[in-house]
């Protein structure tokens, strides 16, 4: 009898260290999965109102007295003449592969301007745009290349995807863009003032394909590089950004 009650607690014994080894792995696969989520919705701030801190201007250290702080944003005064053709183009320190970059844009009345991703600054290399894809920011109406085909308007992967809808507010008032771009799942994509205007591919073949029915197809490093910095264009008129955060995927 003392074998059958001693047997009897040894298998009970047996189960039960099976059950807590198995609740103890569902709980860390839960904590894994609540953290791994976690992360995913986790944003960074790469602006955060008060001061350039995590950018510099493109090729070099720090960032000149053309961008100012301005109510919470970032604000570019062109200069009225340039030495040597200097440019202002800024560049965030970090690079980046697959994210989504939000951001909230004001373009003065004529201009133009842009966001870039996939930049590298190389020495030989005077401007972002010789790398890095843009997505054009600009006056509809008023600059010339608002009349210069569609692939050139607000929202547009520029000169590549034309936006399938005209969603900017009036010059003067701030416009909300949110950029996805994400290499596994082959997915680009372009929503702005809440609505997506456009979608495009970011992988071979497709993406070849579209560079090599642009302006950029004799590029040598356009496009070339999936991890790489993001840039805000100086196209020589006034533009400011604010709330820019970015989510990596």
């Amino acid at each position: 009898m003392k074998n059958i009650f001693k047997t009897a607690f040894l298998v009970m014994l047996v189960l039960g260290c099976k059950e807590a080894k198995k609740e103890a792995e569902e709980t860390k696969e839960m904590v894994e999965e609540t953290t791994m989520s976690s992360k995913a919705d986790e944003w960074t701030t790469l602006f955060d109102g008060e001061s350039f801190n995590g950018w510099h201007e493109y090729l070099k250290e720090d960032v000149s007295d053309n961008w100012k702080i301005e109510d919470g944003a970032m604000v570019f005064y062109p200069p009225e003449a340039r030495e040597n053709g200097n440019q202002f183009n800024l560049v965030s320190h970090g690079s980046y592969t697959d994210f989504v970059l939000s951001m909230d844009w004001k373009i003065a009345q004529n201009g133009n301007s842009g966001v870039m991703w996939g930049v590298k600054e190389i020495d030989s290399l005077g401007q972002p745009y010789l790398t890095g894809p843009e997505i054009q920011v600009l006056d509809n109406e008023g600059h010339p290349d608002g009349k210069n085909g569609t692939s050139h308007q607000s929202g547009a992967l520029y000169d590549m995807v034309s936006p399938m809808k005209d969603m900017t507010k009036p010059v003067g008032e701030w416009n909300t863009m949110v950029i996805t771009i994400n290499h596994k799942t082959n997915e680009g994509r372009v929503e702005l003032n809440g609505e997506t205007v456009v979608e495009f591919p970011v992988n071979d073949p497709e993406w070849g394909e579209m560079v090599a029915n642009s302006k950029f197809a004799d590029w040598e490093h356009f496009a070339k590089y999936p991890t790489g910095k993001i840039a805000l264009q100086d196209h020589g008129d006034g533009v400011a950004y604010k709330n820019i955060k970015i989510k990596e995927l």
